[in-house]
């Protein structure tokens, strides 16, 4: 007789350490409980516009069903350098520089994949999008965190950096515009990171999926700063501006050999991004900035709606300056941020995230996504007003 065996024993020890998305939790309890209000989803509400849905569609009808250049198709590479050059100033080899993933969370994989050495360290600005540290773990990195604060806006400063690093860190992850805290970092903010970086000799992982939800001022991008281009992985997507998140469409732009090297797992894992998201990428790029532009004015309305409500409240919130998430302070109600997301949800049906589910330095807050009606916006911030009063 063949002996038994056990299957957990056979799993990785890095994955063992991993824990699931704190953020699909709440998700699956607010699936159980009627007349729920979400206020958690960082997922656009808008539909894809329809000029892009029908592009996609012709495509289908004409047979573009095979698969595209490991790289992603020319005229999507060509319309992105364009799309760059233009807003940024910053040029892309559309041969060369521009590899095209099936989401920023693929990027975000190649990317770490691409540098990272076992023991290689990785600084974190925290808090941070679920996803950071598990990726560098993932690659046999060392995540490194640095905790960012209210009173600076969760801005990285270059202190804060600049104590991070040692001789084994190879790279600092940022993404501003922020998800969970919605802060930003504007140009001169930026340039006193790039002093380090460059004294150090370091790169610069730069996730700006939020670059076209900003608010008061536009978007900084850190490859745009002098000399950091060849310093800068920089990863952005269509899933938040133009409301195509099922598209799982994105981008990665870096020099030639990083990008050779990222393409390199890519072309062994993924192959390429499915063509029908990427005709659906070229027609966003070509004839979606008017939808985008009205969907960012209806951000700004519910932001400020959010915002006011929840001071209004007594919950202490910081006005996010882009992508669509609040971050409020819970610390004077006397409960955690987890008794206090779990308690809101079961008392008054409110689903929100707990802050510390984005790392230690969320602990006392929690991330609100104004992702949702104007309606609905309303109604839950009476009923968290219901609550905190009966704490």
């Amino acid at each position: 007789m063949r002996n038994g065996c056990n299957p957990s024993d056979f799993i990785s020890g890095v994955i063992q350490k991993v824990p699931p998305s704190g953020i699909r939790r709440y998700f699956d309890l607010a699936s159980e409980i009627d007349d729920v209000i979400s206020l958690g989803v960082g997922e656009p509400d808008f539909v894809t516009p329809w000029h892009i849905r029908e592009a996609c569609i012709h495509s289908l009808e004409c047979g573009e069903t095979s698969y595209t250049s490991n790289y992603g198709m020319i005229e999507l590479r060509e319309e992105l350098s364009n799309y760059h050059s233009s807003a940024y100033g910053v040029s892309y080899d559309s041969n060369s520089e521009i590899l095209v993933t099936s989401g920023v969370s693929e990027g975000l994989d190649l990317a770490i994949r691409a540098i990272t050495n076992p023991g290689d360290e990785i600084i974190i600005p925290q808090p941070c999008y679920v996803a950071y540290v598990p990726a560098v773990m993932f690659s046999g990195g060392v995540p490194v965190m640095v905790t960012t604060k209210m009173e600076n806006n969760f801005k990285l400063t270059p202190e804060e950096l600049e104590a991070a690093i040692t001789p084994r860190t190879k790279a600092v992850l940022m993404n501003y515009p922020n998800n969970p805290t919605g802060a930003t970092m504007g140009k001169a903010d930026l340039e006193a990171i790039a002093d380090i970086v460059s004294e150090h000799d370091i790169m610069v992982i730069s996730d700006e999926v939020y670059d076209c939800l900003t608010y008061n001022g536009g978007h900084s991008s850190f490859s745009s700063l002098d000399g950091m281009k060849e310093r800068t992985i920089l990863l952005n997507g269509f899933s938040k501006a133009y409301a195509m998140t099922g598209f799982r469409l994105a981008y990665a732009m870096a020099p030639p050999e990083i990008i050779a090297a990222m393409m390199l797992i890519h072309q062994y894992s993924m192959l390429c991004a499915p063509v029908t998201a990427q005709v659906g990428a070229i027609e966003a790029l070509k004839n979606g900035m008017h939808e985008m532009k009205s969907m960012v004015r209806d951000y700004d309305r519910r932001r400020h709606l959010i915002v006011s409500g929840l001071n209004k409240i007594g919950l202490d919130c910081f006005e996010p300056k882009g992508a669509f998430y609040v971050f409020p302070s819970v610390s004077n109600t006397g409960l955690s941020s987890e008794a206090f997301a779990e308690r809101l949800l079961n008392e008054q049906k409110v689903v929100t995230i707990p802050g510390n589910i984005f790392g230690d330095a969320g602990n006392g807050f929690l991330r609100c996504s104004y992702a949702t009606s104007r309606e609905e916006i309303e109604e839950a911030l009476s009923r968290i007003e219901i609550f905190v009063n009966k704490l």
